[in-house]
């Protein structure tokens, strides 16, 4: 059985023995079901990638979190500032990310961070093309995100 189904009827039925069919109640019960799966793994056969991917999917929410707070500053820092220090420009990353839903997740990640934009991507899928409001070094920019971004979601969604 899925790691997640069985993870959702664990909370489901410790709702059930609690009585209590709250949000805070349903999580606490997908915890404890979380952590039992996870020490129960080699007794019911559930696939260890479950247990990778939901923990690679923490990192990234976190890493996303970190990402977006840093530059909110950033971008604030220089809106208030005498004379801004900002250097717009398009720029072309290219893609490592293959499936459409990678993609939509990259660009979207890209798009709600301050101060950059995704803009489009190519009709091969290979390039996307960003607007980037701190342009001033290009290929510190797509360095950033092959390895932060890209790197995460790819971690995410290995086979």
């Amino acid at each position: 059985m899925n790691g997640l189904v069985f993870n959702l009827l664990l909370a489901f039925a410790w709702a059930a023995m609690t009585g209590d069919f709250t949000f805070a109640s349903l999580a606490t019960g997908a915890v404890l079901g979380f952590f039992g799966l996870w020490i129960s793994a080699p007794l019911t056969g559930i696939d260890q990638m479950y247990f990778k991917r939901l923990f690679r999917s923490a990192y990234l929410f976190g890493f996303f979190i970190w990402e977006l707070i840093i530059s909110s500053i950033t971008v604030a820092w220089d809106v208030i500032r005498p004379t801004p220090q900002n250097q717009p420009a398009l720029i072309e990353i290219p893609l490592d990310v293959k499936s459409d839903f990678e993609i939509l997740l990259l660009t979207n990640l890209i798009s709600l961070t301050p101060g950059t934009l995704s803009v489009d991507i190519t009709e091969d899928r290979k390039t996307l093309i960003v607007h980037a409001m701190f342009a001033d070094d290009a290929d510190d920019l797509i360095d950033n995100i092959k390895s932060g971004f890209e790197r995460l979601i790819m971690g995410v969604f290995e086979k």
